[in-house]
């Protein structure tokens, strides 16, 4: 029979085991945790873009010259304006994300990534002068800080259409 000595090496054996399978197990949670995180806000992403709100003022702002002047862009009417600000705080939440990591750079490359850019390209002088206007550097400037990574990205990568990338794929479920 074992003596009291050998049971509680045992014991403290045994409970050391079962807390670095807990510090295991929840490391594995985590991770888990994270990658569903993404997901979600990946999906959640995807829908915005079909918001009809979106969607209008998508298609208000890209008949616009890049650089439009803030004057042009509110002689359109306030639609136009309205328009402007929405893209903004769409790609606002967006590059926060992005930013924080909680949605990955190539979902939001393959979905907006150009997108992104060419908004940017026509809206950079409207915002900095609402920045002027309401003395607010910070007006747009994760949407900026999102085009001109998205746009330098776009620079040293072969940019072709995701049908020519993507002719041979196979799903393999």
């Amino acid at each position: 029979m074992a003596d009291l000595s050998t049971i509680a090496n045992i014991a403290e054996i045994f409970g050391a085991l079962t807390i670095i399978g807990g510090v295991v197990f929840a490391v594995i949670q985590i991770r888990e945790f994270r990658v569903q995180r993404r997901q979600r806000a990946a999906v959640e992403l995807m829908r915005s873009f079909h918001d009809p709100d979106l969607v209008l003022a998508i298609s208000l702002i890209r008949q616009l010259p890049d650089g439009v002047s803030a004057k042009d862009l509110r002689s359109k009417g306030a639609e136009y304006e309205r328009a402007a600000i929405m893209i903004s705080t769409t790609y606002e939440s967006i590059a926060l994300l992005l930013f924080r990591k909680m949605i990955s750079f190539n979902i939001v490359c393959e979905l907006t990534g150009g997108l992104a850019v060419v908004m940017w390209r026509k809206l950079a002088v409207w915002a900095d002068t609402v920045r002027e206007e309401q003395r607010q550097p910070s007006w747009a400037e994760w949407f900026q800080w999102l085009a001109v990574i998205l746009a330098r990205e776009a620079e040293h990568k072969e940019v072709r259409p995701a049908k020519e990338r993507f002719a041979n794929w196979r799903p393999r479920d």
